[in-house]
């Protein structure tokens, strides 16, 4: 026997129990019960991301009297009272939950519509909701 059919005697062939599954017209791989899936990479959101830039944006613009109200902040950018004071809030939220939302980290459901309104303004409370672990936060960084 050659050298090359030997190796070719010695396949080891691995069988890994999968199903494919359709979502929203893409094919997923669906792991067995019992086996951790692959951690998913991260993936920012950039609807939620320029939310939270405008809010600190307006947040600023009104601290330094650029706009005189909402009102007049809502007529200088072309938006509703309503809409700017949905997203104000948004500049209240933990260090660790903004940092998480940059960096494409927030949990797989969290999005801007549910994130606008009147939130908890505690952090403690913002991070149970969101289902956002605290990052070894002592109890005085908490507002």
């Amino acid at each position: 026997m050659t050298k090359r059919s030997a190796l070719e005697l010695d396949t080891l062939t691995i069988r890994i129990p999968i199903r494919l599954q359709r979502r929203g017209g893409r094919k997923l791989i669906m792991t067995p019960e019992g086996v951790a899936a692959s951690a998913r990479k991260p993936r920012r959101d950039d609807t939620l991301i320029k939310a939270l830039v405008r809010a600190h944006r307006w947040r600023r613009r009104i601290e330094s009297g650029q706009a005189k109200s909402i009102t007049d902040l809502a007529e200088q950018e072309g938006v509703t009272d309503a809409y700017v004071c949905r997203l104000l809030p948004l500049t209240c939220l933990a260090p660790d939950i903004v940092e998480a939302i940059l960096d494409g980290r927030q949990p797989k459901g969290l999005r801007l519509a549910e994130m606008l309104g009147n939130g908890p303004l505690g952090w403690e409370e913002q991070r149970r909701i969101h289902s956002i672990p605290a990052n070894h936060t002592s109890s005085s960084e908490n507002r």
